[in-house]
Formats: structure tokens, sequence, C-alpha cells
């Protein structure tokens, strides 16, 4: 299928900040003062992080070029983010499974994820949506899923393998990959990683979009975490019902969990929505969620996808053990059209 490309409608801020012309909410965070003690209970961290937002987007909102950004504060609000981060990995609750995971004891969740964050590869990626490449794709490790399709169930289901990861050494990365012309940092995977993630953006110094490329089912309390952080959210809408999703993915409550963290995400970030399209599926997944994002967050790049192929398990399943048909494709496109969506890229 020939890919007809025009220039997104709706990641205005995200390609002001590509362009060193506004800086990314993660510089943002850096410069916000808050004076706190990371030995004061969770909750009175929690409540002064939630107050400090206020000033974080009051600053967002009134810079108007990447000049006019603030120093960095001695004891900014990332590092009060960071903080809250560590103290919930003792409890894990990052995604919506909850496990409760004592991470820093080895204990281990759904996601069989310790402290310390692994990763599989850093590369400059060129096949992602042309307005991310070259985007510096850094693949985690481990996953809150179990997609039986998966097509990296390698290193999704291997949460241990890979390169251990040391924030300052990964920032370092990051930077010198922006200098050689990646117009972002595109976090893989990244929910069962977040303390580390918020610890490398607490290294870094350059200007960056920070994508974070996620099944978007995670806690309520690290999407608040996320804002201020994250300038994309290339999020996944898989599943149109709870039933598909527990079947295929083990994902319980999925579509009050990631339309809630959508909803959220419309309003402290941009969003590029990847709908993967499954056989068979049309009615039951695809049609919902373009009616729902439709008529809840219609500014978004909605990218339908065709790519699907049965790998890893898929072949336990008779219904989605084949390709699309042609036939499926023309009614995902029409369903799409019908809904009025300004920004499709397919």
């Amino acid at each position: 299928m020939k890919v007809n490309y025009r220039e997104p409608l709706y990641l205005s801020r995200y390609f002001e900040v590509m362009r060193d012309r506004l800086p990314s909410q993660f510089l943002i965070s850096q410069s916000v003062d808050v004076d706190f003690s990371k030995e004061s209970p969770l909750d009175e961290l929690i409540e002064l992080h939630d107050e400090t937002m206020n000033v974080f987007r009051e600053t967002r909102d009134t810079l108007s070029s990447l000049k006019e950004l603030p120093r960095r504060a001695a004891s900014s609000l990332l590092d009060l983010k960071s903080a809250i981060a560590d103290r919930i990995l003792v409890s894990c609750i990052f995604c919506e499974r909850r496990c409760r995971a004592n991470r820093k004891k080895k204990e281990v969740g759904f996601c069989r994820c310790e402290a310390v964050s692994h990763y599989s590869a850093e590369f400059l990626h060129y096949g992602e949506e042309p307005e991310l490449v070259p985007s510096h794709t850094i693949f985690f490790t481990g996953c809150n899923f179990s997609c039986v399709y998966c097509q990296n169930w390698e290193i999704s289901t291997a949460p241990q393998s890979g390169i251990s990861i040391l924030p300052q050494e990964l920032a370092g990365i990051i930077s010198s990959r922006r200098v050689y012309g990646s117009r972002n940092v595109n976090f893989v995977t990244p929910t069962p990683h977040t303390h580390i993630i918020l610890k490398i953006l607490n290294a870094l110094k350059v200007n960056i979009p920070v994508v974070w490329n996620s099944n978007m089912y995670y806690s309520d309390e690290i999407a608040r975490l996320l804002e201020g952080v994250v300038d994309v959210y290339l999020g996944d809408l898989r599943y149109g019902n709870d039933d598909c999703a527990n079947k295929y993915s083990k994902a319980s409550d999925y579509w009050n969990v990631v339309t809630g963290n959508f909803s959220t995400a419309y309003v402290s970030g941009e969003i590029l929505l990847r709908h993967l399209v499954l056989p068979g599926h049309l009615e039951c997944c695809t049609r919902p969620i373009v009616e729902w994002t439709g008529e809840h967050i219609p500014k978004v790049r909605f990218n339908l996808m065709f790519q699907y192929h049965p790998v890893y398990r898929a072949y336990e399943y008779p219904e989605i053990s084949r390709t699309l048909t042609p036939q499926e494709i023309q009614k995902a496109l029409q369903i799409v059209k019908e809904s009025g969506l300004e920004d499709v890229l397919v």
C-alpha cells in the first residue's frame, strides 16, 4: 500500500521542541524549584507534587522560546518525580496490575522486572512514523502485557536480558544521538521502567522531545508523574473491549484504564495513537476504538496499522492465525473515513 504522508495537524509542539524552538517538558520540570525531603511520607510527597504541577503548567504555558527557560533548580520537580517513583518501587503499582512487589528486594510481579532495568538495543530507527524518524529508540526488556502475537516476545518475556542501565551513561548516549540527528528519544515498553527513565531524563541536559511508546496500561499514579515529562504519547489502543484484551494480552479492565490514560495524555501532551487492526476484530475492536477517539480525543495523530501477522503463540488462536484480507483492510479504512478523524496515517 502506498503511504500518503503530509505534515501532521496535531503534533505542533513536538515539532517546536524537535527544532529547538521550545523546551521539552522534562527540561521545564528540571527548572521548577521545590523543596522536599526524600524521607517524607509518600502521601505528602505526592500532595506536594500535585501542588507543584500548577507551577509547572504556568511555566510551560508562558514560555514562548527555548531561550526563556529558567535555569535548572537545585531541588527540582523532576527530582521530586524521581523520588516518588523510587518510593513506589518498593510496593510497585507502576501499571494497573498493581502487583505491589518490592522490586528493590528482587520481588517480581507480572512483568518480572526488578529494580535494575535492562535494554536490548538502542539505535536511530527509520521504521517509525515519518514525523518521528530518525527516532532514537531504546527497547527495554520485559513487559506488563502478555500478548499472544507479540513480535518482540524474545525481549518482552526476558526482563533480565540485555544491557543493565546506568542512567548517566544512557543520558550520554541520548545526547550523542541527538547530535547525530535524532528527532526524539523513544522509550519502548517504558511503564515498568518509569523510575529509571526519570533518572535518565534528570541526567539529561540536551533539549529533545520525549516519546512514551506504550501500551498505555499504567496506573493513575504514573500518569500523574508523566505529566511534565512526556512530550508525545505514542500509544497503542488495541482492543475495543475487555474480553479481547483479556484473551490476547491478559489485561483486565483494559478499556477503562487505557481510554482513561489517553484522556489524561490528551490534556498533558500530544498523542500519536496506533491502532493495529486484528483479523476478525473490526466490529468488536476497530469500530469502537475509532468512534471513541473521534468523540473524546479527536485532535490526535491516528495511525491505522495493517501489518499484523501471526507470530509467537498466535497459532494457538485460529481466529487470529492469519493476516488481514483485502476486504478487512477496506472496511477498516471506511470506518475511519466515516468517523471524521482529520489526522490519519495509513
